[in-house]
């Protein structure tokens, strides 16, 4: 298997990670750090290992490919200097970090943060000195405990993969304003032509100013207030027409610059609607996994190159699949044009396999959500943290053009209280469609039944309770090509052992199944999966991506079946 991404130490996912937020303040800490895994707690006296960051200990590309322990505790250290400017704050960014950490600069404690995925800060301004010493202490339970970690288990199987540790996402300094733009809050107003912006300031009551329309139109107001920007003639957003408004917010000595896009989601009489028309989402399953890298992207153009190539086969729409990914690879979609259907990170409990797989086998099998212990969702704790975590998901991405759905539970795992988690939701975000439950276990609620068919034909058949029907995954076909992995055991669904009978059962799978179903009211659909991962050669594209394995003309075909009718 070869490494298509070759990377530079030296200039190591160098973009700027907040593309809605952009200043001119950025300082990237990416690059060779020192490291060290250890059974003892406490900061160490000596670092025996260099470790790129942000690549996880665990992967290829770090330099160290070596396993933390459940116990253990990861520690980073680095050195940095840093040209400070009067009056100015200075913040400590990290995209990641998996999964509970404490950061300490120049002795200083400057805060701790617990949960993998999203993105945290800190004030380090008290801190921080023309020459620092920075040092990350991470601890990592993987799936020993009930935390939130997606794919992720200790030893790779079936439809779960490597787990990872430690920063896995970008380290980065700004120096910002004494009184700065701490966030904006984007809403999108297809219908009166306008999106508001609400700007978060460490002040409310402050003077700020939206430019927009290359600077021909500016609105005064305060932070903390909804200003609303209109436009005479709207130029709505679409995958086929993803057109950006780019706008500037000023307030006082700040300034930072962004982008909204016009557009609308709902679901409507069994039918997804986008900008107010019946909308089939074509859609493809993606974990967000890289061969020597896991959770990272090698590089920026590694995201675009995947999301490129989900275009060029005629998708509309990705799932991204228990993993949130970093900002610059919603950005891409934004600009590019796929619809996101944004799951929130399972977890809980390992899952009890009769349970999980029971749906699979026998017809109206089901499980209450308030059985906890069957769900793996027993632990109080974990309860509260999914709760807080996807709270904290939706917040992060809220201003995302490109998502269209947010995916609650997945197949039952760690599932509990869906109704009040939707409710929660709904409360965050009502401009976005809602999967309470994918695949299984349905309560009857929201506006989707939600289906994962993979042992037998899928036959259409309404719901009974008047919803959209979504199938949420199938597929699941393998074939292997020899070069592109390391694997000694495959999983997967149904195999083909050559490229030709793989490509004639793809045809035949929408051909003869998803098309009549579409016809018959099917709203979405989503194949599963975009890359081969580890064990689970079931992409259209093999792990290292050097080799798509379904032709082109084939999946043109098929989205031409599918979509030729789109309005």
């Amino acid at each position: 298997m070869q490494n298509r991404y070759p990377i530079d130490a030296d200039h190591l996912l160098p973009e700027y990670p907040r593309p809605q937020m952009v200043r001119a303040s950025y300082v990237s800490l990416n690059g060779m750090w020192e490291c060290a895994i250890t059974d003892d707690p406490k900061i160490p006296d000596f670092f025996p290992y260099s470790i790129l960051v942000p690549f996880s200990p665990e992967t290829r590309l770090s330099g160290m490919e070596r396993s933390v322990g459940v116990n253990q505790t990861l520690t980073y250290r680095r050195t940095f200097r840093l040209s400070l400017e009067t009056d100015k704050r200075t913040l400590l960014h990290f995209e990641a970090v998996d999964h509970s950490c404490t950061v300490y600069l120049n002795g200083v404690c400057v805060g701790s943060h617990r949960g993998g995925y999203p993105p945290f800060h800190f004030d380090i301004t008290e801190a921080v000195k023309q020459d620092n010493e920075l040092i990350v202490q991470v601890n990592d339970p993987c799936d020993s405990q009930s935390i939130i970690r997606g794919k992720q288990a200790q030893a790779a199987s079936g439809i779960f993969y490597s787990g990872q540790s430690g920063i896995h996402q970008s380290v980065w300094l700004e120096q910002v304003s004494r009184h700065y733009i701490k966030g904006l809050v984007i809403a999108s107003n297809l219908e009166q032509r306008c999106w508001h912006v609400t700007v978060e300031a460490d002040q409310s009551g402050l003077e700020v100013v939206v430019s927009y329309l290359d600077g021909s139109r500016k609105v005064k107001g305060l932070s903390g207030q909804r200003l609303n920007c209109q436009v005479d003639e709207v130029h709505p957003w679409s995958p086929e027409d993803p057109y950006l408004y780019t706008f500037t917010v000023t307030m006082a000595d700040d300034c930072v610059h962004s982008y909204v896009g016009l557009r609308s989601f709902s679901v409507t009489d069994g039918r997804l609607y986008l900008n107010g028309k019946p909308y089939y989402h074509h859609g493809i399953l993606d974990q967000g996994y890289w061969p020597y890298s896991l959770y990272t992207p090698p590089s920026d153009q590694a995201m675009i190159d995947d999301l490129l190539l989900i275009k060029k086969l005629g998708f509309n729409m990705v799932r991204k699949h228990a993993k949130v990914e970093n900002l610059r690879w919603y950005h891409h979609c934004d600009r590019l044009g796929l619809l996101v259907w944004q799951d929130m990170v399972s977890g809980g409990r390992k899952p009890f396999q009769p349970i999980m797989s029971g749906p699979l086998f026998l017809k109206r099998f089901s499980v209450p959500d308030s059985l906890y212990p069957l769900l793996g969702s027993q632990d109080e704790q974990y309860r509260k943290d999914f709760e807080e975590q996807l709270t904290q998901m939706i917040q992060t991405l809220s201003n995302c053009v490109s998502i269209a759905m947010w995916v609650i539970f997945n197949e039952g795992w760690g599932q509990f209280d869906t109704q009040r988690m939707l409710d929660l939701v709904q409360s965050l975000d009502s401009s976005r469609t809602i999967d309470p439950a994918s695949g299984w276990y349905d309560q009857k609620i929201g506006g989707f039944c939600s289906r994962h068919v993979y042992f037998k034909a899928y036959r259409h058949t309404p719901d009974s309770n008047g919803r959209a029907v979504i199938l949420s995954e199938f597929g699941g076909y393998v074939y292997r090509e020899i070069g592109h992995d390391e694997q000694t055991k495959i999983f997967g669904y149904k195999k083909f052992s050559d490229r030709k009978a793989f490509g004639e059962a793809f045809f035949d799978l929408y051909a003869n199944q998803i098309v009549p179903a579409k016809q018959q009211g099917l709203a979405a659909s989503v194949y599963t999966q975009f890359s081969d991962v580890q064990q689970e050669l079931n992409g259209l594209v093999t792990f290292d991506r050097l080799s798509v394995k379904v032709d082109e003309v084939v999946a043109l075909q098929v989205a031409a079946m599918l979509l030729g009718t789109q309005q």
